[in-house]
């Protein structure tokens, strides 16, 4: 019997959520790749992300070594980039960034758990992570151009799965689903008041108030308003379009007009500047949607329900009425998914459906803000072995991600001999 090599750990897989974890050993040096070096600590987090991802609870040493290697196969493909002079936007950043946090947030349940369980809030994690996001999109691009053209033959396929079909795993039972999603509003009035209390405090702040002290009483980032609303040393590129556009138009010890992002209204003061690098601290208040936008929600979506139910397209009316744009105008497909790749809120509810039902309105939170989904069920295919007859795809997607493996080891094992890599672990 012989079982896939599956020694390279993915760079994607592996960089894909890598928050910042408290350091918790004495850095020492473990590699030296071109002019870049890797730390212990660094290399911990890793470990410590990993760890966690796959519910491990004892790292091995072949394991951390294999880590290590990974890291330094970064390394020598950012280095690689700088040669190639392959570059990536800031907005390619914003985008990628904010996609990467609205799957933790659906996989976690909501954007408040997502807050509590790395202890800040989702515009801090957007800055502490936003270099390591350059990073990883810099190195797709470059995996990209090489495998851009690469493809396996039938042949291939059917050679692939006579050698491996004894230890491909099994497909766990999968749900094809497509939903329709409409957003609670913010109540006008609330929205028009709090506008009206936020224009009262920019005219104390701009009378001499004390910037901090309304940040500690007033703000609603929690993980900002005990320090005065400070934010800290930041780059640009590090902050959402509308309130990076305002920061560095504004002079030291400034105060910003009222600012509206995705996280609600901003009053902001630039404390310093030091070229491209600014310390703000901001005011945040938001705006709830009312009981009442969600009982309208709610009702719209019954009577969108009802209409399924009485034969008419769901896919039609997910492109009439789903709010959510990346899926609307395919009418509302979410595709194949597990339970396991579904927010515990969301799988609940899956779990229980039968091919062709259509669930009651379920709330959901994207970003700040939120509203009820109701979810149609496709299709419903149970557990079964993979086999060339029902999962030809899977199997020729298994063959070509062996092959680019394979070229991709290759290519590191050239990249090894144009750069200098010392490993001291």
């Amino acid at each position: 019997m012989k079982y896939i090599n599956l020694k390279y750990i993915a760079v994607i897989n592996l960089l894909l959520f890598t928050f910042c974890y408290s350091q918790t050993v004495l850095d020492r040096i473990v590699a030296v790749v071109d002019k870049e070096i890797i730390t212990e600590s660094e290399l911990e987090e890793r470990l410590k992300f990993y760890a966690l991802e796959n519910k491990i609870d004892v790292v091995s040493p072949e394991l951390k070594r294999q880590i290590l290697d990974g890291m330094i196969s970064e390394k020598l493909i950012l280095a690689q980039a700088i040669v190639d002079s392959v570059e990536v936007t800031e907005e390619e950043v914003s985008r990628t960034l904010d996609q990467r946090i609205t799957e933790l947030v659906k996989r976690v349940g909501s954007e408040k758990k997502l807050e509590q369980m790395y202890g800040k809030s989702i515009s801090r994690i957007k800055r502490d992570y936003r270099n390591e996001m350059r990073n990883q999109i810099l190195i797709q691009k470059m995996r990209q151009q090489r495998e851009l053209n690469l493809s396996v033959s039938q042949r291939e396929v059917e050679k692939f799965y006579e050698m491996y079909k004894d230890s491909l795993p099994q497909v766990p039972e999968e749900f094809d689903l497509s939903h329709i999603f409409i957003l609670c509003k913010a109540d006008p009035e609330a929205e028009k008041k709090t506008i009206e209390f936020m224009k009262l405090l920019l005219d104390s702040l701009r009378a001499g108030a004390d910037f901090a002290d309304f940040a500690r009483r007033y703000s609603m980032d929690a993980a900002t308003a005990k320090d005065g609303g400070d934010l800290g040393w930041e780059k640009r590129g590090s902050f959402v379009r509308e309130f990076e556009e305002t920061v560095f138009r504004l002079k030291e010890g400034e105060i910003s007009d009222i600012v509206k992002t995705i996280f609600g209204y901003h009053i902001i003061q630039l404390v310093e500047r030091r070229g491209e690098s600014v310390r703000t601290r901001h005011i945040l208040m938001k705006v709830e949607p009312s009981p009442a936008s969600d009982s309208v929600v709610v009702d719209t979506l019954m009577m969108i329900k009802e209409r399924v139910l009485k034969g008419e397209s769901f896919s039609e009316l997910a492109r009439i009425y789903s709010e959510d744009e990346d899926t609307k105008y395919s009418g509302g497909k979410l595709g194949v998914l597990t339970l396991e790749q579904l927010s515990p809120d969301f799988a609940d509810v899956v779990k229980n459906m039968r091919s062709g039902e259509v669930s009651d309105p379920v709330k959901r939170y994207t970003g700040s803000s939120y509203g009820y989904q109701i979810i149609y069920l496709n299709k419903r295919t149970p557990a079964h072995v993979l086999n060339l007859q029902d999962d030809y795809n899977r199997i020729e997607q298994l063959a070509l991600y062996l092959k680019r493996n394979k070229l991709f080891e290759e290519w590191i094992g050239e990249l090894k001999k144009n750069f200098y890599v010392d490993v001291r672990l």
